[in-house]
């Protein structure tokens, strides 16, 4: 799945492929343990290779759910990564979640040696900025209807795998008022 993924970003030859295998580790994470903690410095990037993971921050003692990542994506709080920083971010899985993990010193190598290496990283970076600037951007401009919307549309494979307020949380809303949105958008199907 592993070098599967990776082929449909980039080309690589059988030889890269191999190298590719051996710089990443599988890890396995329980339903509710963490990839990454705040406070920790981010070491790795993973692939998920089956399961589900939730970003968040923690301001004040309320948890805010700003991403999901479920099967084939790539996890990792680049924010902390890149610059070998402190995170201020929480990882955790939401499910028993199988990944396949590479370390900074090791993605490294695969820039390096890997002829498409570096468009893999460049890749995989402008996927999650824009991702990000469109979520941002939907904050300050949408209604929590048409986050909740975007969020099925953008999560459509794991909606019914996430709690419900966890998706509100994600939405930027109390569960009581996404339930309510619920409510109206069943009604209205009708």
């Amino acid at each position: 799945m592993l070098i599967d993924r990776i082929k449909q970003i980039i080309s690589i030859s059988d030889e890269e492929a191999l190298l590719i295998k051996q710089l990443f580790t599988e890890k396995k994470l329980q339903k509710g343990e963490y990839l990454l903690q705040e406070g920790q410095v981010c070491r790795s990037v993973a692939l998920i290779g089956t399961g589900l993971v939730r970003y968040y921050v923690n301001e004040d003692g309320n948890e805010g759910t700003y991403y999901f990542g479920s099967e084939g994506d790539f996890v990792c709080d680049y924010e902390s990564f890149l610059p070998q920083l402190p995170s201020d971010k929480n990882i955790q899985a939401l499910e028993d979640t199988l990944l396949y993990v590479i370390s900074y010193d090791a993605l490294q190598k695969i820039y390096r040696e890997v002829k498409a290496g570096e468009r893999l990283g460049r890749l995989g970076i402008e996927q999650v900025f824009v991702s990000v600037l469109q979520q941002l951007s939907s904050f300050y401009k949408d209604s929590p209807e048409i986050r909740y919307r975007r969020f099925l549309k953008t999560f459509a494979n794991i909606s019914q795998r996430v709690p419900q307020y966890y998706i509100a949380s994600y939405v930027g809303i109390k569960p009581q008022s996404l339930s309510r949105i619920r409510k109206r958008a069943t009604s209205s199907i009708y």
